[in-house]
């Protein structure tokens, strides 16, 4: 697909030199460029921003999976997700798929479907779609060859969570809504209580077998995080086993251990938006403002990054540049993608047309692509 060769007038364009300027824009061979180039259109009304780098986000699950048992067009749910991602504005979007004991659409039968998914048709969409494997740590007997599947799957992000309700299974109690997990996982729930019972009775084996693991992963280049982190002792322990990102840290402690040995913290959009944790975690927002955050991901809703970076800059609580830096810079430094995140001449030409007046996406472009475009943006580039 050829990338268009543009230059874009008179709208405010966030610049990494000047913040909010009115500004010409110029793009051509995918990629931001120094000098007027190409056909110019009057983008009069309209700010250009740099496109979201979406860190972390299992919406896609409901497109993938509408209902159960409607999971056969996995590659026809995947090209429905990049739509959405597009008119919200992301332009680079790690899909989060779980390998669970969960069973069902975060069992690890369907991660396998996810990734070929994935694979099949990134090469054939404009949005850069990038496979996450999160990865539950009490599967023990899903160790052994993992590393090769991560890499034959080319998932290149690979994240830690413990989802097991430990208490409740150590007093030999039934846990919360064990029949409809059971259901989902097309279990019986006498047979998934002592699925969950057994993995629990192995956590002794966990540490040193993650050991064991992340060192594979690491040497085969994967980068990992850890999700939900509780305390400083949790975020200390994936340190030395090479987890440098924080993924949603669920308390202040944990935050501030990941920031003072220099790992990344990623927080999610939503809870900045409801201005919350929907489970009484630390609130996002108190991060932030104690500098506790380097990256602001969708986590379960995409339109949430636009609108928590505006909402920080709208209320004065930081300036547009820093409170988009959460959605652009900020996440594509924590993966590793100097080629973007910013609107710098000789970067990707990855960049979000929002109305100036309600704030709405107008067009989306990744690598000088239109993704999306909607409304009467249209007749100014048909002109």
């Amino acid at each position: 697909m050829t990338a268009l060769e543009l230059t874009f007038s008179g709208a405010d364009v966030l610049l990494p030199e000047y913040g909010l300027a009115r500004a010409d824009l110029s793009i051509a061979d995918g990629l931001v460029q120094s000098k007027q180039t190409g056909r110019c259109i009057d983008l009069s009304g309209y700010i250009v921003l740099p496109g979201i780098v979406d860190l972390h986000g299992d919406g896609f699950e409901r497109h993938i999976a509408p209902r159960r048992g409607a999971m056969k067009q996995i590659a026809e749910g995947i090209l429905s997700v990049e739509a959405e991602l597009a008119a919200n504005g992301i332009t680079t979007a790690v899909l989060a798929q779980f390998h669970s004991w969960e069973g069902g659409v975060r069992g690890p039968e369907f991660a396998d479907q996810v990734f070929r998914g994935i694979s099949e048709v990134k090469d054939s969409v404009v949005t850069d779609l990038i496979p996450q494997l999160r990865f539950e740590t009490h599967m023990l007997d899903d160790f052994a060859g993992l590393p090769e599947r991560v890499a034959a799957w080319e998932v290149p992000y690979l994240v830690f969570n413990d989802h097991l309700p430990h208490d409740r299974l150590a007093e030999g109690r039934t846990p919360p809504r064990l029949t409809g997990q059971a259901l989902k996982a097309g279990r019986s729930p006498e047979n998934h209580f002592e699925l969950l019972k057994t993995l629990h009775a192995r956590r002794n084996e966990v540490p040193a077998a993650l050991d064991e693991l992340c060192m594979a992963l690491a040497a085969n280049g994967v980068r990992l995080g850890s999700h939900d982190d509780a305390t400083a002792e949790t975020r200390s322990q994936w340190r030395t086993r090479g987890v440098r990102i924080s993924e949603f840290p669920e308390t202040l402690a944990a935050a501030e251990a990941a920031r003072q040995e220099g790992d990344f913290i990623v927080l999610g959009s939503p809870n900045v938006v409801r201005g919350g944790s929907h489970k009484g975690n630390v609130s996002a927002l108190d991060l932030i403002s104690m500098g506790l955050c380097d990256a602001l991901a969708s986590d379960y809703h995409y339109p949430s990054p636009r609108r928590a970076a505006l909402m920080l800059a709208n209320s004065g609580f930081m300036d547009l540049a820093g409170a988009w830096n959460l959605v652009s810079s900020g996440p594509a430094r924590v993966l590793g993608k100097t080629d973007r995140g910013s609107l710098s001449t000789g970067k990707r030409a990855d960049l979000v047309i929002l109305d100036s007046k309600t704030f709405r996406v107008a067009a989306t472009l990744s690598a000088g692509r239109l993704s999306y475009m909607s409304g009467d943006i249209a007749a100014r580039f048909a002109a």
